[in-house]
């Protein structure tokens, strides 16, 4: 489809031209905030699995600290998540370094969400097929639940998003992001900071 293969990644550059320019004062003010409140790095750099199963660095702003224990040992997610990084995440402030992820073709606006490179082996075969287009900044998972969905239901969202790409299902998604974040809503799961861990797909029950 030509769309999928041309129009979308045009749409792509153009929209992270239009956030990364003019905004540019924004990321600024970012950058100083989360330095002086969280510290350093301001950016949050990990390896995510992008389209065809191809590892990537995402970045985005820090959103939690550096906290320990007496051992020297990290502290939970929720230990060192402070009120300003709760913002953050509500406001989805902290993924505005994804767009020049998405400058550069590791990502797209609009696709399943980048996950975490350890879980790619635990994937079954149809739920691989979420790596057959880029990831993205939201997805039609993220606005119907964000990390309050089970992971199989997550995964069953993102490989119909794969399968049935089209520009007006896209405009709907961008739409549903923008209420979603406005009610910031389902940010967290019940019981972590983030979403909790995937560990592969249960057997269904007989």
């Amino acid at each position: 489809m030509i769309y999928s293969k041309c129009i979308k990644r045009l749409i792509d550059i153009i929209l992270s031209l239009l956030v990364l320019i003019p905004f540019c004062w924004l990321y600024l003010i970012l950058a100083i905030l989360v330095r002086v409140k969280l510290g350093s790095p301001v950016i949050f750099k990990q390896p995510r699995p992008g389209k065809d199963g191809k590892v990537f660095n995402l970045y985005k702003f820090r959103t939690m600290t550096d906290a320990k224990d007496e051992n020297g040992n990290l502290l939970p997610d929720e230990d060192r998540l402070p009120e300003f990084g709760k913002k953050l995440r509500a406001t989805s402030l902290d993924e505005l370094p994804e767009f020049i992820n998405i400058l550069k073709g590791d990502m797209s606006f609009i696709g399943p969400r980048p996950l975490l490179v350890k879980y790619l082996p635990l994937y079954n075969e149809e739920q691989r097929h979420r790596h057959d287009v880029r990831p993205g900044l939201t997805g039609w998972a993220q606005v119907n639940g964000r990390n309050l969905l089970s992971w199989e239901d997550r995964f069953e969202k993102d490989v119909y998003y794969a399968r049935n790409i089209s520009f007006l299902f896209d405009l709907k998604i961008f739409f549903m992001t923008i209420a979603v974040v406005f009610k910031h809503d389902d940010i967290n799961s019940a019981t972590d900071a983030t979403m909790e861990a995937f560990t592969g797909t249960k057997p269904k029950e007989r």
